[in-house]
């Protein structure tokens, strides 16, 4: 079985190969993500495993078919980089990864978060420039007497909790669907409560195409506690930027963390000589060190990244023996 992988990066590719010796695939590990122009790359191969930001639209799935790519796998939970309706057409089976290392995106969540919370990123501005004198935008708020919000309370909104709490904080939680289990980890509140009441803000929701697309928008900044701190390491479809630019620049909103932006492949993974290419991106960046841009790496650990590589192979494994995946996008 001959498996392209794309997007590998270089402190990867060992745990490929280790994962690799349980099914002894032939690979193709490459650094670059699929695009328009590298899609003949995968000629020859009958698998093809993706990462975020490869591009799987019509075009390059008609190409994937025409090769007579068997299987389409993505070490994602998200499968927002995929035609899914279009690769179902053509008979392309698929698989997805469904959870991985919550820790991962908790860890970074709540590091930028604290960061933030101690004005870590503003000191590191003065002194680039030298400036050791301490001013009003040093004094912090300590954490054991602040509120968090956490909106999506899956997997690894529980384990930003947990970090939250563990620092003395008051946790409120936001889903569409409540557990019973958790009442000693988070109070339930409705998302106007959370806009209302918290000093910071995790998102950690589900991105789901149609449905909460921009929800956080200017309608929840108005409802805004003053100088909250927003984090999001959930997706970049979720925030209406243009409106947290303005809730910025008005200094409702003290501090953002963005770990995942909306079509973000024009942003990440690449060096910018010059302004961004996207004006609201450009206008954010320029509010540095308030605003901070992480090239989506809330998944970039030794774990998250075995557990995606691993559940990717089993799930081939399973096509192959079976034709039959639990994991299946369908």
């Amino acid at each position: 079985m001959k498996v392209i992988c794309f997007g590998v990066r270089e402190v990867e590719e060992n745990i490929f190969l280790n994962v690799n010796k349980n099914y002894n695939y032939e690979l193709t590990l490459t650094k670059e993500l699929l695009n328009h122009d590298n899609v003949e790359l995968i000629k020859g191969h009958d698998a093809v495993l993706l990462r975020a930001n490869c591009v799987a639209d019509k075009n390059n799935l008609d190409t994937i078919k025409n090769f007579n790519v068997k299987y389409l796998l993505t070490r994602t939970v998200g499968t927002n980089h995929i035609d899914l309706d279009y690769a179902k057409q053509l008979g392309i089976k698929m698989a997805y990864v469904p959870f991985y290392s919550p820790n991962s995106v908790s860890e970074l969540a709540f590091s930028t978060g604290l960061a933030m919370f101690r004005n870590i990123l503003y000191m590191y501005d003065k002194m680039q420039k030298k400036d050791f004198t301490v001013d009003s935008h040093m004094f912090s708020k300590e954490v054991r007497n602040s509120t968090i919000g956490i909106v999506g309370v899956g997997r690894i909104g529980i384990e930003c909790a947990k970090s939250w709490k563990g620092m003395g904080a008051k946790i409120y939680g936001y889903d569409l669907y409540k557990r019973d289990d958790l009442n000693d980890l988070l109070e339930y509140k409705t998302i106007e409560e959370i806009f209302e009441s918290c000093d910071l803000i995790s998102i950690h929701c589900p991105y789901i195409k149609g449905q909460n697309d921009y929800f956080i928008n200017k309608d929840l900044f108005k409802k805004i506690k003053n100088q909250t701190i927003i984090v999001n390491a959930a997706r970049g479809e979720l925030i209406n930027y243009n409106d947290l630019y303005d809730y910025l620049i008005n200094k409702k909103i003290k501090q953002v963390a963005l770990d995942t932006l909306e079509n973000e492949s024009e942003i990440f993974f690449k060096k910018h000589n010059e302004n961004l290419p996207n004006e609201i991106y450009q206008k954010l960046y320029e509010l540095k060190p308030r605003v901070l841009f992480t090239p989506h790496l809330g998944s970039y650990t030794d774990q998250a990244v075995y557990d995606m590589v691993k559940i990717s192979f089993d799930n081939l494994n399973n096509f192959i023996k079976s034709n039959k995946c639990n994991n299946e996008i369908i």
